[in-house]
Formats: structure tokens, sequence, C-alpha cells
């Protein structure tokens, strides 16, 4: 397959015997089309002609778009309901009001809280810096819990592992999906629903482009838009 001799048709015929799913196919199908776009680039040194790349007669494999599960409003409270502690409950609904990352929301420090605006400074992807918005019912929660706690540099007394460990503890008992990429594509769900577009959810949740607020809001159906158009009617 790797050479200078390979025509698309053979990346082709390569790509059709793997006996993977078409999810996995698209993923080799990516990983030789940064192989040829490379060798066929000046920063390989064959001086070869880029219209002569076979992966540009290469179709990309299509993979099937799955609408991965989020939750509504009623199921994120009987979530909150059932955790254990406040603190638990404070995690669940800052994921939900936020969009945060676990990474994001394990690395909270305390003095990044803006109570006045409800705003949480937080480190994204590529180490930049971001601002979470969060609700009235998690602010009570964090002040219910930092009432309890003692917090220095840290606003939880659990790490990463440790709140992933916690909400599928909370899945097992309560059969609903819990982990941090439910509760972000809940925050842009919920969002989108309510009639906040694109644009100013991909602000407020911190994605780089709208493409990837349209993967998350995928559960959004038809009927929920056609609820907004009627209300802009009345």
């Amino acid at each position: 397959m790797i050479g200078l001799h390979v025509t698309g048709q053979d990346i082709a015929q390569f790509l059709d015997n793997l006996g993977c799913s078409n999810g996995g196919k698209h993923a080799y199908y990516r990983c030789l089309r940064a192989f040829y776009n490379w060798l066929y680039s000046r920063k390989s040194g064959y001086n070869l002609s880029p219209q002569d790349n076979p992966i540009l007669a290469v179709e990309a494999p299509k993979v099937e778009k799955r609408i991965l599960p989020s939750l509504t409003p009623e199921q994120l409270d009987y979530l909150i309901d059932q955790a254990d502690c406040v603190r638990d409950k404070a995690i669940i609904s800052l994921f939900a009001d936020s969009g945060l990352r676990l990474s994001e929301l394990a690395g909270i420090n305390p003095d990044n809280i803006d109570w006045q605006h409800r705003l949480i400074k937080v480190w994204c992807k590529g180490g930049k810096e971001g601002l979470a918005p969060f609700g009235e019912r998690t602010e009570k929660l964090l002040k219910e819990w930092l009432s309890q706690h003692q917090a220095n540099d840290r606003l939880w007394d659990l790490n990463t592992r440790g709140i992933a460990e916690m909400l599928k503890q909370l899945k097992s008992r309560t059969g609903l999906p819990c982990n941090a990429h439910t509760f972000r594509r809940t925050f842009a769900s919920i969002l989108a629903k309510r009639g906040i577009d694109s644009l100013h959810i991909k602000r407020l949740g911190r994605w780089e482009s709208i493409a990837m607020v349209e993967r998350y809001t995928r559960s959004v159906k038809f009927e929920d838009s056609l609820k907004l158009y009627q209300a802009i009617l009345r």
C-alpha cells in the first residue's frame, strides 16, 4: 500500500477489504489521507505533484451519524435528587449548566468563581482560558458545598477519576446515562430546544466550531424546532 506507485483504486480496494466497521475504515482512511497529503507536499522532499495524489480519487467511507443520548430537564432533576451528597449534586448541576468537560470541572479553583455574574474561569483544550456559566440552583449547591468543605486550590475533594466513578455508580443506580459527555450534549440540546442559536451555544460551551455544536445537538428533533417556529407566529 505505501509507496509511490499506489493508485486511488488500490487504496479504495484496501479499505473495502478491511473487516472492521465503517467507523474503523474511516479511521484508516484518515491516516492514509494524512500520509499521502504529506508525501505529495513540499515537506516530504520527494517533489511529487500534489495533483497526482492518489487519495484525491478516494471517497471517504460513510459513517453512520449516531444520535447519542442527552437528558431532559426532568431526568436531570431526578439525577440530582438521587445523588448521595451536596458535593455530587453540585457537580451534576454544574455539568448540566455549563457543559464543562471532565478535566475542566475537576480542575476548578474556588478563586476563579465569579459569584456576581455566575461565571467560572476554566482552562479549556489547548491551554486556552474560557468562561463557564452556571445558574441559581448550581450557585446554591456550590455555596452549600463550600460551607462544608475547606477548599484550598481545588474546589472538589475528587480528581477526574473520582468524579467519573461517582457518575458511574449513579448511572448504575438510576439507569440513566451519566457521564461528562452526556451532560455536555444535554447542555447544548436544552439550549437549542429553547431557541438559542448554534453560534451562542458554541461560545457558551467553549466549542471551537459550529460543526461540533451540531454534533452535540443531534438529539434535537424537527418537532422541537417546529415548537419554536409556532411560538414565533403566535
